[in-house]
């Protein structure tokens, strides 16, 4: 329920909120007729749904920018002493995330282990290793048992990937999401046969690359001006404010329009609904 929107009033409209950044998923940008106003994160975005809006017909565009960049704007330094004292700890001078994928057909993990045990060994890298808990329980067993013995990696057992993106200076990945999370933070990335179609970060064939590839972007962030792109398209919106635009876009919406006596859908999304859950008996 919106504040200041009574629940009878917000139950009759709908606002698609996004998962993340991941446009090169096919599934971000199929319209299932059902959203009456769509919040997007950035220009990019924005400028993808309002064709798709001239196309359909039945549904707004508004950009408010990505929610859980309000928590980041708050959080920004919250963790610098934390990251300090395990560079302390560690005697390293670069944190670097491993942060895959759980896909098992996306992800680097099979392919991974020796190219960070080179990294850690060869660079002044402290690694964290941290993984989706969708992972399958022996990859997680396999790669804690490699922190376990190997100094300058650290095996983390926590939700949340936000913080260690916060304390770190690169990540290293594959097709995930979080990547574009890392990218707007203004930092480099680096992944391993990322399914995309455009890369704003290097991305290698083979986990042979890795030292070489850390070493580009430690030394020469050669990719710093396509990140920039990412960050001036993908969402600006790094202001705290990004919830308040939501709630007002919301009221505004109601303001404008009204609220309809009853849920108003076009034959085919009713269709489809009645298809996979059954007549709703009132």
């Amino acid at each position: 329920m919106l504040p200041g929107i009574p629940a009878s009033i917000s139950a009759y409209w709908t606002i698609q909120v996004f998962h993340g950044y991941a446009a090169e998923k096919k599934d971000h940008w199929i319209i299932r007729r059902y959203f009456d106003t769509y919040f997007t994160q950035g220009p990019f975005f924005t400028k993808g749904f309002e064709r798709l809006a001239k196309k359909y017909g039945d549904f707004e565009v508004l950009e408010t920018g990505w929610p859980r960049q309000d928590w980041i704007f708050q959080n920004l330094h919250t963790f610098d002493k934390e990251r300090q004292q395990l560079m302390d700890e560690s005697g390293r001078k670069h944190v670097v995330l491993y942060a895959p994928t759980f896909s098992p057909s996306l992800t680097s993990l099979p392919y991974m282990q020796q190219a960070l045990t080179d990294l850690v060994k060869k660079r002044d890298v402290l690694l964290l290793l941290k993984f989706h808990p969708l992972t399958k329980q022996e990859l997680k067993d396999e790669y804690r048992q490699l922190a376990e013995s190997h100094e300058g990696m650290k095996w983390i057992d926590d939700y949340t990937v936000t913080k260690y993106m916060l304390m770190s200076d690169v990540m290293i990945s594959d097709t995930s999401s979080t990547i574009y999370e890392f990218l707007l933070l203004d930092k480099p990335v680096i992944t391993l046969r990322a399914a995309s179609k455009e890369f704003f970060w290097h991305n290698m064939q083979s986990p042979d690359e890795l030292c070489d590839v850390f070493d580009d972007v430690i030394q020469n962030d050669s990719m710093k001006a396509r990140r920039q792109w990412v960050i001036d398209n993908y969402d600006p919106h790094l202001d705290g404010l990004v919830a308040h635009r939501m709630l007002e876009g919301a009221r505004d919406y109601i303001r404008r329009h009204g609220v309809p006596p009853y849920r108003r859908l076009n034959i085919w999304r009713k269709y489809t609904s009645i298809k996979t859950f059954g007549r709703i008996k009132r």
